[in-house]
C-alpha cells in the first residue's frame, strides 16, 4: 500500500510529523521560517530514520513565512503542481496569543493571526483531510471561541469536521498538556452516510484523577514510587540513568548562584512561576520553556537535560540534535512540539478513517 503523503505546516522540530510517519504517512512538503528550527527538524528526523531503515532525507522544503507563500506554490513545490487523489495538511499554528497565560490577544495577535491564515491555506488547497492543533484557550476565550467556530464552519461546506480536547498524559506521555485537535476529511470523497470519526482511545483514562499522585517532599529526601501508579507516566522515566550516554544527555544550562534557594524548593513544586522543580513520580506540567526557564531536576541540583525534555514530549532517543546547535532553541523547539505518541495515535485514527471511508482509495 503506497503511504498517503501530507504537507506539514509550522513544522517547528517536526514532533507531530515524527507521529504520522509512525504511523504510516510520508511528509512530502514542509514549512518552518526559523532556520534554526529547520536545522533541528532535518537532523532530528533523519536521524531517526536512518535509525529504523528507512531510506528518507528530511528537509524543510520552504522556509518563508506562509503568509507569504501561495497555495499554488505549495502545490508545486509538493507534487510538481499535479495533486494526488488522497493527501492531508497537518499543522500546529504558533499558540501564544490563545493561551490563558499569554497575552490572550486571540485572532488579532501577530501569531493568532497564523491560525486564520492555516485555514485559509485550507479552503484554497483543498487537502482529502486535515488535522490542527492548537491550546484550548483557542475555545476558551470568549473573544476567540465564536470567531473560532464561524472559521470551522466555514470549512464544514466541504469537510465533516470533528474537534476534541485531548491530553498527552492519558496516552502514556509523563506530562499533562491539554490541546485542542480539529480533524476534516473532504466530504466529496466520503460515502453519502459516512460514520463518525473515532478519536483514538486513552491507554489511561481519566489519568490526572485516577491516581493518588504524590505531593511535596524536601529536595534530596529519599522517596518510595507508589505501587499504583505506572512508570511511564512518571518524570522519572525520563531521567539519566547511572553512566547513561546518549544523545543530548548531558546538555543542560549551569547555574552560577543561589544554590542555597534553590536547594530550599521542595520536589514536586511546579506552581512557581519560576523554578519549577518536578516531581520523580509525578507527571510534569506542560513544557513551556523560554529564557532559559527549563523545569528542575527533581533530585539533582539542576536542570532537566535535553535528552530528558525530549523524553517528556515523548520523542525518540535515536532523534538527535547536534551539540552545537544554540540550547536556547533546542529547549523552544522542544516545547513547542506535539507529543509524539499523541501525533501517532491521532494519525492511526485518520488513517483508519480514511481506509475504510474513501471512495476511490485503492490502498
Amino acid at each position: 500500500m503506497s503511504r498517503i503523503k501530507t504537507l506539514s505546516f509550522f513544522s517547528g522540530g517536526g514532533f507531530l510529523d515524527l507521529g504520522f510517519e509512525k504511523a504510516g504517512f510520508d511528509t512530502v512538503w514542509s514549512n518552518e521560517y526559523d532556520p534554526v528550527f529547520s536545522e533541528i527538524y532535518a537532523q532530528g528526523l533523519t536521524s531517526w530514520a536512518k535509525s529504523e531503515n528507512i531510506n528518507k532525507i528530511f528537509k524543510i522544503a520552504n522556509n518563508n513565512p506562509i503568509e507569504n507563500i501561495d497555495s499554488k506554490t505549495i502545490i508545486k513545490e509538493a507534487f510538481n503542481g499535479k495533486k494526488p487523489e488522497i493527501f492531508g495538511m497537518i499543522g500546529g499554528p504558533p499558540c501564544q496569543d490563545f493561551s490563558l497565560n499569554g497575552k490572550r490577544n486571540g485572532f488579532e495577535g501577530e501569531r493568532g493571526k497564523l491560525t486564520h491564515i492555516y485555514i485559509d491555506k485550507i479552503k484554497e488547497i483543498k487537502p482529502s483531510f486535515f488535522l490542527m492543533e492548537n491550546v484550548p484557550g483557542l475555545v476558551g476565550l470568549k473573544h476567540a471561541k465564536p470567531i473560532f467556530n464561524k472559521l470551522v464552519k466555514e470549512l464544514e461546506d466541504d469537510y465533516y469536521v470533528e474537534k476534541n480536547k485531548l491530553n498527552a498524559l492519558e496516552f502514556g506521555v509523563p506530562q499533562s498538556r491539554e490541546r485542542i485537535f480539529v480533524v476534516g476529511f473532504l466530504k466529496s470523497l466520503l460515502p453519502m452516510n459516512y460514520p463518525y470519526f473515532k478519536w483514538p482511545e486513552p491507554k489511561y483514562p481519566k489519568a490526572l484523577k485516577m491516581y493518588n499522585w504524590p505531593k511535596q517532599n524536601d529536595f534530596w529526601k529519599k522517596v518510595e514510587k507508589p505501587v499504583n501508579i505506572p512508570l511511564e507516566l512518571c518524570v522519572q522515566s525520563c531521567l539519566k540513568k547511572d553512566n547513561e550516554n546518549v544523545a543530548n544527555i548531558d546538555e543542560y544550562f549551569k547555574f552560577k548562584n543561589n544554590k542555597d534557594k534553590r536547594i530550599a524548593i521542595k520536589e514536586g513544586d511546579t506552581k512557581r512561576q519560576s523554578f519549577k522543580r518536578l516531581h520523580r513520580y509525578r507527571y510534569s506540567p506542560t513544557t513551556s520553556y523560554g529564557n532559559n526557564e527549563v523545569h528542575l531536576h527533581p533530585y539533582e541540583d539542576r536542570r532537566i537535560s535535553v535528552r530528558e525534555a525530549l523524553r517528556i514530549q515523548g520523542v525518540p532517543d535515536t532523534y538527535v540534535i547536534s551539540p552545537k546547535i544554540n540550547m536556547t532553541k533546542k529547549f523552544k523547539v522542544i516545547s513547542n512540539g506535539v507529543p509524539v505518541p499523541l501525533a501517532y495515535e491521532i494519525a492511526k485514527s485518520i488513517l483508519r478513517y480514511i481506509k475504510v471511508n474513501f471512495n476511490g482509495y485503492l490502498g
